[in-house]
């Protein structure tokens, strides 16, 4: 059964955060608020609980389209090959916030996404979220929860998150509400903008 955890964003309680990162560290899966809706994620590093991830979704690991939740722009060099300046002044511009940017993926990505071309990466505009991944000291993994719910997408409850995934995660975040409109996804792979999904995030960052 899963563990809920109430965090304000405003000041995240440290013994709270540092729980979630115990949870992290041995191998387990959170769900967690973000700056749009609520994700699910593990460390980067945790193959296994990268694999539990992808079953849970259906989906081949090495297939499976994960971003990575990182706190800053500072250590993008670990994930992803040299860009541009002009593709880095986009960056700057638009996170933190409910973008995910693809770029393309640097050699020293984790053994799972060796073979990727390119990576999502996400600096999302939430507290909660961006402490977790300080702390950790290296970015989670972040797929979007779906709900099964014809009009809403999106489980925004974060009880009726506990409901539902109690048996599959290790922990709920609850910080609140969460957002039913997914993050905006642009392609920066190769230089030119090109937008592939149109969600939260304002498209005047260009």
């Amino acid at each position: 059964m899963a563990e809920i955890i109430r965090l304000y964003e405003e000041n995240p309680n440290p013994r709270d955060i540092k729980k979630v990162i115990d949870v992290l560290k041995s191998g387990g899966l959170i769900i967690y608020p973000t700056d749009t809706v609520y994700g699910l994620g593990c460390d980067i590093t945790k193959t296994k609980a990268l694999e539990k991830v992808a079953r849970i979704k259906g989906v081949k690991l090495e297939k499976a389209n994960f971003s990575f939740i990182c706190h800053d722009l500072s250590n993008l060099s670990d994930y992803v090959k040299q860009i541009e300046t002009s593709t880095f002044k986009i960056l700057k511009r638009a996170l933190p916030g409910p973008y995910t940017f693809i770029l393309p993926g640097a050699k020293s990505l984790p053994h799972p996404f060796k073979k990727r071309k390119t990576v999502g990466i996400r600096v999302p505009d939430n507290n909660i979220a961006l402490e977790i991944v300080k702390q950790l000291g290296n970015p989670i993994i972040s797929t979007s929860i779906y709900d099964e719910d014809e009009i809403l997408e999106y489980t925004t409850d974060p009880e009726l998150i506990l409901e539902k995934w109690d048996n599959l995660v290790d922990l709920v975040i609850d910080g609140g509400y969460g957002d039913n409109e997914p993050s905006t996804v642009i392609d920066l792979s190769d230089g030119e903008p090109f937008v592939i999904r149109e969600g939260k995030g304002g498209l005047d960052i260009f």
